[in-house]
C-alpha cells in the first residue's frame, strides 16, 4: 500500500487526459496542481481519445512532441503516456502522484471500464504510484461547470493524499453538474451499474451504405443508495476507491471446490 501522507510541497505530479493536450479540462487540472506543488508535468495524448480504455500502442511507434517545459504530447493513448512518462520522459525523478482528467463527462459505474482518464490512472497505479481520476458531469456539453471541479479539486487532492491508499486502488473522482456553491457535499460510494453505448444512431452515406454512430452516453441514476451514479445526481462529488484486481472472490471459491 501507500503507506504514508504525500507531502505536496515536496511533490512530483504527472497529469494526464484522454481529451487531448489542448482540453481545457486538463488547462483547470493544470492551473489546480500549480497550486498543489511546483515540479507539475503535463504527458497528454495529441488528440482525443475518449473511449481508449486501457489500450496501449503496440503496432506502431510512439510520437512525442515537446511543446514546452515539461509539457508533452504523445500520439497515442493515455496509458502510452503514463507509461512513456515514467520509463523514459521523467525517469529521473519519478512522480509522486498521477492525476488524470479533468475529463469533459462523467466517469460513473460501468464507464470506468470504457474510460480513458480512468485508464491513465489506472497504469500509474500498476506502476506504483497512487493516482487520481477527475470527471465533470454535464447535461449540456456546451455549459459544463468547469468552475466547480476548480474549486473542490484541490481540497479533495489534498485530503486524499494525507492519509495511506490500500495497494492497487486508485481514486475515482466525480463532479455533479452545479455551480460550485451548490454542491451538496463529498460521498464516498461505490460503483454503480448503468451502461453507456448500447444506443445507435444509424445514417446513410451518399452512396445509400449505412454507418453508426454510438450513443448517446447517459449520466442518470441507478436507483440504487451509495452508489456513485446516485450520489453525483444528488449534488455531491463522489470519491470511488478502484481496485485494479478484478478476481471474483465468491467464484474462486466455488472453482476450487470443482478443481481441487
Amino acid at each position: 500500500m501507500f503507506d504514508r501522507p504525500i507531502d505536496l510541497g515536496r511533490a512530483r505530479i504527472l497529469l494526464t487526459n484522454d481529451d487531448g493536450i489542448e482540453a481545457r479540462g486538463l488547462k483547470i487540472l493544470h492551473k489546480i496542481a500549480r497550486g498543489l506543488c511546483r515540479d507539475v508535468w503535463i504527458v497528454a495524448p495529441e488528440f482525443e481519445q475518449s473511449g481508449a480504455s486501457h489500450s496501449l500502442t503496440l503496432h506502431r511507434p510512439l510520437r512525442v512532441r515537446k511543446l514546452g517545459p515539461r509539457r508533452f504530447a504523445v500520439d497515442g493513448t493515455p496509458t502510452d503516456c503514463v507509461l512513456l512518462a515514467l520509463k523514459r520522459l521523467i525517469r529521473d525523478k519519478r512522480p509522486t502522484l498521477v492525476v488524470s482528467g479533468i475529463n469533459g463527462g462523467a466517469n460513473l459505474g460501468d464507464d470506468v471500464t470504457y474510460s480513458g482518464t480512468v485508464a491513465a490512472a489506472m497504469e500509474a497505479t500498476l506502476l506504483g504510484v497512487p493516482a487520481i481520476a477527475l470527471s465533470m458531469t454535464y447535461r449540456d456539453r456546451k455549459k459544463i461547470q468547469w468552475q466547480t471541479a476548480e474549486r473542490h479539486a484541490p481540497d479533495v487532492i489534498r485530503r486524499l493524499v494525507a492519509q495511506p491508499w490500500p495497494k492497487n486502488t486508485l481514486i475515482n473522482v466525480n463532479f455533479p453538474d452545479l455551480p460550485a456553491a451548490d454542491v451538496k457535499g463529498i460521498s464516498v460510494a461505490r460503483q454503480g451499474r448503468h451502461k453507456i453505448g448500447d444506443q445507435f444512431i444509424e445514417r446513410m452515406d451518399p452512396r445509400g451504405r449505412p454507418y453508426y454512430w454510438i450513443g448517446p452516453l447517459r449520466e442518470t441514476g441507478d436507483g440504487v443508495a451509495g452508489t456513485d451514479i446516485t450520489e453525483v445526481t444528488k449534488g455531491r462529488i463522489t470519491l470511488t476507491p478502484i481496485l485494479l484486481d478484478l478476481t471474483s472472490a465468491p467464484a474462486l471459491k466455488a472453482l476450487r471446490k470443482v478443481f481441487p
